[in-house]
């Protein structure tokens, strides 16, 4: 992970050397529970919840003109994901909080809705990527990891308070497809976990953060 935020860096800090018109944000937002579940049958099934908590990161965006921008994003959540579920060999219902880690890297185009002299700039985006997820599961002190497709879109608005400087306000939802359950929770206890069902992950979050402009 620390040579993903590395790379992350590096393509944040190259391409304002190269870009005329960019934009770097720094996020931070509100990320709210997100439930799933899976009912394969009545011996076999899991139903959690991924826990509500601050959800961080970096944006790099170049505009190629004052109504478009393209970014790539990386965003960050350490959370708990609190799972009743049985298996087919199990024959009892078990609960486990998983330590979550969950990282989206996304790439997306953003458009803006007035022009750069405006001390207000509304915008829309959607975006598409991939989320990296680790689990620890406590009682076993196993972990596992999964790479999952991802998209997501977003709608929001930055104050500038001057030239360089600007206050972003931000509704977004992101989507991890079919990320949750499965193989991704139940590896850890080997190959007598019967259910491998999954179920997709869907994150909305409020928030912002602040914008830095390098024209």
């Amino acid at each position: 992970m620390k040579k993903l935020v590395t790379l992350i860096i590096a393509i944040t800090f190259f391409g304002v050397s190269q870009a005329q018109d960019y934009y770097v944000t720094a996020y931070g937002s509100y990320a709210f529970d997100d439930s799933f579940d899976s009912y394969y049958s009545g011996g076999s099934f899991y139903d959690g919840k991924i826990e509500g908590g601050l959800q961080w990161g970096i944006g790099a965006e170049y505009k190629p003109s004052p109504y478009m921008g393209f970014e790539l994003t990386y965003l960050r959540q350490d959370t708990e994901a609190p799972t009743s579920y049985r298996t087919f060999n199990s024959g009892r219902t078990q609960r486990t909080d998983f330590d979550l880690g969950i990282n989206y890297l996304m790439v997306g185009g953003n458009r803006y809705f007035t022009g750069p002299n405006a001390p207000f700039q509304g915008y829309g985006g959607l975006m598409a990527g991939v989320m990296f997820a680790d689990i620890y599961n406590p009682d076993l002190d196993r972990d596992d990891d999964t790479t999952k497709f991802s998209w997501g879109a977003k709608l929001g608005g930055i104050y500038w308070m001057n030239d360089y400087v600007g206050i972003k306000m931000q509704a977004q939802l992101l989507s991890a497809v079919q990320a949750a359950g499965g193989g991704f929770y139940f590896s850890g206890y080997g190959p007598q976990a019967g259910l491998t069902t999954y179920s997709t992950i869907y994150q909305f979050s409020l928030g912002g953060g602040l914008v830095f402009s390098l024209n």
